[in-house]
This record gives C-alpha cells, structure tokens and sequence, in this order.
C-alpha cells in the first residue's frame, strides 16, 4: 500500500485491517504517482508470543525500527508518528520547523508550540472553518525560496480535542480513537481534500505566532522582540544544526520579516479573529 503526501510517498507493508481502513479514510483519495517512494515502511507485529499475549506493533522504516514496540491497539497512532520521524530524521534539503502552518490568502502563519499548547486543535478548527493546514506538526521550508510547502497530512487530535471537534464539524472524518497512548487519546482528523491540496502552492510567511491555551482567560496579545523569537524558533528546528549557516539564514530572514507574537488563548474563536487580520492583503 503507498501512501502519498504529497511532498513525500510510503510504500507501506502492514497486515493491519484496521490500519489500512484508517489509511484508506485519511489517504485515500490521494493519486498515485508512478515513482518510486522515499520511504519503505512497515508495522509488524511483535515476537511471536506477542502476537497473542498483550499484542504489540513495532515500526519499521527501511529495516530500521526507531521506536520501542507499542500495543497494537494504537497502530495508526504509530504509524502516523513513524511518518513523523522518517521526515524529520532524512530531510536535509529543506528547513524543518516543529510547527503547525495555517495558510489564508497565500501567505502563512507557522505556530511552533510544545505539547499542550493546543496548536493542534486550533489546527483542526480552521482547517475545517475555510483555512488551508499545510501541516500541523512539521513546516517544510524550501531553502531557496523560503517559502513553506504543503504536506497532504491529517491534524492530530488528542484528548477532549476529538470530542469537541465532533461537536464543531459532526461530519469530519476522523479515524478511531488509539487509547492510552503516551499522547493520551489520539485520533487523527482530515482537514484536506487531494483535490483541494493540489491547489495549493508554496506561500511566504507573514507571521510567527507562539499560542498557549490557558484555561478561562482573555486572549492576550505579546509582540516578540527578534533575538527571543531566534532563539525559539532555531530551538523548534529538526535539521537546524545539520543545515548551519544555511538554517541561521533562514530564521534570520524570517524573524526581520515575519511578525513576532506569543498569544494566550482559550476561545478559539478570539484567537481565529487574531489570525485573520494577520492575514489580511
């Protein structure tokens, strides 16, 4: 089975039915393009007792297993963050960013957040409220152009994330809960279309925006100086020391150009308002 995202294509071995029922949900409607894949992966079940005793689902990328084996029961959660890893462990041609990117008027607002933050639903929300997602975990940043490219991926949903997004968008395709994960609950939500995604194009990035859900709290605003964004983008980075001088001219470039914001959040709607007037021609 190959899964294609656009940017990057798995050819993926599983045996897993549900997993392939997830994959078919998310990527189903993506074309296969006659080429070969970046990645080989696989989800194999784990030693033979295993397969019968407490089951478990190891990942394997190119006969190389990064992870400890996990249960079975949260193989697409695995899959998924395998993906993850095989981008972010190989890509050295592009400029890698841990951060969501929201794309509106062809020009993008990057998000790098820790866990917890709640970029991940602010994600979902807009993918599904007329914003296009070109990632919610990893932006891929041409080199050259340094403007940041599209990736045909779902938005990870965790915990009470999933239920109220079904409560939002009662018809988004979301895959089954993986319980108990290190995540917590985690359930994956498709916020694009292929149809969609192949219109979509590398966009400059207008603004850095560093969000943080605080519980029952006004949405406040704070303007970031360019040295403290530095240093929190290039600490976000995947391949910032592999790149070098290349990556410090990247960030340097963005942070004289780009707007620098921290926001503290907990109505989604309050800060969606926030990101429009970012995006405004």
């Amino acid at each position: 089975m190959q899964i294609n995202c656009g940017q990057y294509r798995f050819d993926l071995t599983t045996t897993d039915s549900a997993v392939m029922r997830s994959v078919q949900q998310v990527y189903g409607d993506a074309l296969l393009a006659d080429a070969p894949a970046d990645f080989a992966i696989g989800l194999d079940p784990g030693l033979w007792l295993r397969r019968w005793i407490k089951p478990q689902v190891n990942f394997r990328c190119d006969q190389h297993s990064p992870f400890k084996p996990l249960p079975s029961s949260q193989a697409y959660a695995v899959l998924e963050w395998g993906m993850n890893w095989c981008i972010a462990a190989h890509e050295y041609s592009r400029f890698l960013l841990h951060a969501a990117v929201l794309v509106k008027n062809n020009t993008a607002i990057i998000c790098p957040a820790l866990p917890g933050s709640g970029k991940s639903t602010l994600s979902a929300y807009l993918g599904l409220s007329g914003w296009s997602v070109y990632s919610d975990e990893m932006a891929v940043i041409d080199i050259d152009s340094r403007q940041v490219l599209p990736l045909f991926r779902p938005v990870c949903l965790k915990n009470n994330s999933i239920d109220l997004l079904r409560s939002w968008h009662p018809n988004a395709v979301i895959t089954p809960v993986c319980r108990d994960t290190q995540k917590g609950d985690v359930a994956h939500v498709k916020v694009l279309s292929w149809e969609h995604y192949q219109q979509l194009i590398p966009v400059p990035i207008s603004a850095v925006v560093f969000p943080k859900y605080k519980h029952d709290t006004e949405l406040v605003i704070y303007q970031l100086d360019q040295l403290d964004a530095f240093g929190q983008l290039s600490r976000n980075a995947f391949n910032y020391n592999v790149l070098g001088e290349t990556a410090f001219d990247i960030v340097a470039a963005l942070v004289s150009n780009a707007g620098l914001y921290q926001v503290e959040y907990s109505e989604l709607t309050e800060l969606a308002q926030f990101f429009d007037e970012l995006v405004q021609p």
